[in-house]
């Protein structure tokens, strides 16, 4: 099934990414530790995450031209996080680093039996974004326009915006936050959590859940991950199940598990590929993610990608 998206060819980029950036210190046990215990970790590592910070990590390492907006906090865990984008080569143009504040973190406890994991995480108010902080030119940059619901007033203006100018406008959310009701009407791509989709709706069964937030905001795309069991799609009233993929080696880690489907399903967009090939893509991008520790350390580049799928 073919995308009717039309996408703005000129822009500077493909993809700008606007909302969370994180320093994750992720810890890993032999099981999730029962409360009021102690247990011995296997092991610990700091990685940067966040995610949409992670989402332009993996559509960059695709190949695609990508720029991240969002704040960092001027301590070592800010400039840690700031030059791994850079080092990736995401254009950090519209970012900044805001003098006395804390770069968002998290503390994810890992099972080492399974991979999942529990995380722990703070983010500095002053990392917020207002509406008068954020540019046209942000939203008129990127073919797509994709971010987080946490700053709503900021995304509302560079929603209104985008879909003026034509850019698409993808949004990656996993749970309730204020405005986000009024923001999903302006969603062409709306990729949620299995969580969000119930508690949002009160609806169990997920396809009756997307019909529901399709019939209410009415987004081009709608749909839903489903952890290891991969993805569930609405489309022109059709539904499109991927089946999830084995982690090659096993699962190591689920964290950015879900921000690397949505860099491979904007990466298939992009591509020109079909809805069915872009699904696969976004289930194989967060598996082969899942290989290692860390939301961003197992990215593929389109070479590991295409010869996953092949």
């Amino acid at each position: 099934m073919e995308f009717e998206f039309e996408l703005k060819r000129d822009r500077a980029f493909d993809v700008v990414g606007f909302g969370t950036n994180a320093v994750d210190y992720l810890i890993t046990v032999p099981e999730y530790p029962k409360f009021d215990s102690k247990v011995e970790l296997v092991d610990y590592k700091q990685f940067a995450g966040g995610e949409i910070a992670t989402t332009m990590t993996g559509l960059t390492r695709l190949g695609l031209k990508t720029s991240y907006v969002g704040k960092f906090g001027d301590d070592a865990a800010g400039e840690f996080g700031l030059s791994s984008l850079v080092g990736e080569g995401v254009d950090t143009r519209f970012s900044k680093l805001v003098p006395g504040a804390k770069t968002q973190i998290a503390f994810i406890i890992i099972d080492e039996r399974n991979g999942e994991r529990t995380i722990i995480w703070k983010r500095d108010e002053a990392l917020s974004f207002s509406e008068d902080e954020v540019s046209e030119e942000i939203a008129t940059s990127g073919s797509i326009l994709h971010f987080t619901p946490h700053d709503s007033a900021a995304c509302l203006k560079l929603a209104r915006i985008a879909k003026d100018e034509g850019t698409l406008v993808s949004i990656d959310v996993d749970r309730i936050l204020d405005g986000v009701d009024q923001l999903l009407p302006f969603v062409d791509i709306l990729i949620c959590s299995r969580e969000f989709t119930r508690n949002f709706t009160g609806i169990e069964d997920p396809h009756s859940a997307l019909v529901e937030l399709n019939n209410r905001f009415g987004s081009v795309v709608t749909g839903t991950t489903l952890g290891d069991k991969g993805s569930l799609v609405l489309y022109n009233g059709e539904f499109i199940r991927s089946d999830g993929y084995q982690v090659p080696g096993g699962c190591k880690d689920t964290t950015g598990a879900g921000d690397s489907f949505r860099a491979g399903l904007l990466f298939g967009i992009i591509d020109g590929r079909s809805l069915e090939e872009s699904c696969r893509s976004a289930n194989a991008v967060a598996a082969l993610k899942c290989r290692e520790v860390g939301a961003r350390t197992a990215l593929p580049d389109l070479t590991e990608l295409d010869s996953f799928l092949a």
